[in-house]
């Protein structure tokens, strides 16, 4: 499982297409351009177990990039294109880089000015750059090669971000990790998928995704940057087969069904969603529109344990994140003990990839059991079919008067409101009860935002929950922080409303 398998097979097909400028490369040309990437590294004084990092937009880059890596058995670190140079500096010198590859669009001279000269930065389309360097290297696969992987960071929503150091182990470039194998099972990848990725390259699900899918011969269609009507154009122009998507890409394409009645989505067999809880009503739609092709699992960067379910167990199993594909669940209680059927509490998996935060043994020993049990730090229950349904993240569980409210619920009805475009509940401060539910909510017209369509929202709120799970007030924002994966940087929400524990957490 490697792309280079497709040489003897079909070396002129497309490994990759980027979906705006039409780029293409074959797998022949990806063979050849991480071949050089592998030669570069190796010249420049890496070896196995070492970092290189690389802070660009969605470029075809990224994949030379990755798989020269991967080849030459280092760690390679995707840096979020969102960052500031401050932000970026911090995780190449968190992670140990030796070799930073960065776009002059992001920035680049400043961070090279920033790391100094401890740190290598070759600038993209730049004199003397990466380009060049690359350029002038041998096309052929370096002498001594062994697997590397992916070091991802995590998005920071409660912090720093921290580096999540995968177990690197001597095996040879074509020996698939845990995650690729269970991908390509779960969804049938081989050399006829054409594969959409909607989403930023650095994260880890684009990422892991789109080299799975290139590993098996497959062609991977790239958006520079998502667009809901660019994005069912792709499916449409390129026959895509299989595709990558948020709950909130879904949101956004739902305003355009009517508009996109016409085009043609025959060819789209497997859509797979992640990265944020979806509200039943959306997802219920989704199928309605493209059909029961909307796969769903549940997992994460540290790649502790998976979850899948398949459309039509979906249907019988509404709300659900479905039963595990990699590692075994446990829910256990905030002492530890293991909870029955149908119990709340914190979501464990056994047998899981073995993983450090990397310079933070107190945030790793946290996320494990002293068996060795991972979490990704969710909340949540196992039925009696061994179907898991997440309830909240442990970090935004609110404590009002000892009661512990889940944020999720309300949020799940709230986003089903008409008017409501995006929406976030947290825990404010409250004299009496330590805290009180509020809701955050970006709204389709921006107009109708005011005191009456406040009160609207807890009243539609409270027709659906107990009224101790509703917000007690509702304030408005023309626009939410979310990642482009979807993922809500609740965080930055709560900080306005907490002052104090801010400026301690600052401090």
């Amino acid at each position: 499982m490697h792309p280079r398998d497709q040489l003897a097979i079909n070396p002129d097909r497309p490994a990759l297409i980027m979906a705006g400028s039409g780029e293409v490369i074959t797998f022949a040309g990806l063979d050849r351009r991480a071949n050089r990437c592998a030669q570069l590294y190796r010249k420049l004084g890496l070896k196995p177990g070492d970092r290189v990092a690389f802070w660009l937009e969605n470029d075809a880059r990224f994949f030379e990039i990755c798989w020269g890596a991967h080849n030459a058995g280092l760690l390679y670190v995707p840096i979020s294109s969102r960052l500031t140079v401050g932000e970026a500096a911090y995780i190449a010198r968190d992670c140990d880089a030796k070799l930073v590859i960065a776009s002059a669009a992001l920035r680049a001279e400043a961070l090279a000015a920033e790391l100094g000269p401890e740190i290598a930065v070759l600038v993209t389309s730049a004199p003397g750059g990466f380009d060049e360097a690359v350029a002038g290297m041998p096309d052929t696969p370096i002498a001594g090669e062994v697997r590397g992987a992916a070091m991802v960071y995590s998005s920071g929503t409660t912090g720093r971000p921290k580096g999540i150091s995968p177990d690197l182990e001597a095996v040879g470039i074509d020996v698939p990790p845990a995650v690729t194998a269970t991908v390509v099972r779960l969804y049938g990848f081989d050399n006829h998928t054409v594969y959409l990725s909607t989403a930023p390259l650095y994260h880890t699900a684009p990422l892991k995704f789109t080299m799975s899918v290139q590993s098996v011969g497959g062609t991977v269609v790239v958006l520079e940057k998502f667009d809901a009507a660019a994005a069912l154009a792709a499916i449409e122009t390129y026959r895509v087969t299989h595709s990558q998507w948020v709950p909130t890409m879904f949101v956004r394409m739902l305003h355009l069904r009517e508009s996109m009645t016409g085009r043609d989505l025959s060819s789209h067999k497997v859509a797979i969603h992640s990265a944020a809880p979806c509200p039943v009503a959306v997802k219920e739609q989704m199928i309605d529109w493209w059909g029961p092709i909307i796969y769903e699992y549940y997992g994460g960067s540290e790649s502790v344990g998976m979850c899948a379910i398949e459309p039509l167990e979906w249907l019988r199993k509404k709300g659900s994140v479905g039963r595990p594909s990699r590692g075994k669940i446990h829910i256990l209680a905030e002492d530890g003990a293991e909870l029955g059927v149908g119990q709340t509490g914190n979501v464990y998996f056994e047998g899981g990839s073995a993983f450090v935060y990397h310079k933070d043994e107190a945030k790793t020993a946290r996320a494990k059991t002293r068996e060795g049990w991972g979490t990704f730090g969710d909340i949540g229950y196992v039925d009696e079919d061994g179907y898991l349904f997440l309830t909240d993240r442990r970090d935004y569980v609110i404590n009002v008067g000892g009661v512990n409210i889940y944020p999720q619920e309300a949020e799940n009805f709230l986003s089903t409101h008409p008017k409501v475009l995006d929406v976030a509940v947290f825990g404010i401060p409250h004299a009496e009860y330590g805290e009180e539910v509020k809701a955050v909510v970006a709204v389709r017209a921006p107009h109708v935002a005011g005191p009456a369509l406040a009160e609207e929202l807890i009243a539609y709120c409270r027709e659906h929950l107990a009224a101790n799970k509703c917000p007690r007030s509702v304030d408005f924002e023309a626009d939410m922080p979310r990642e482009p994966t979807g993922k809500l940087l609740k965080r930055l929400l709560r900080a306005r409303y907490w002052p104090e524990k801010n400026k301690q957490k600052v401090g």
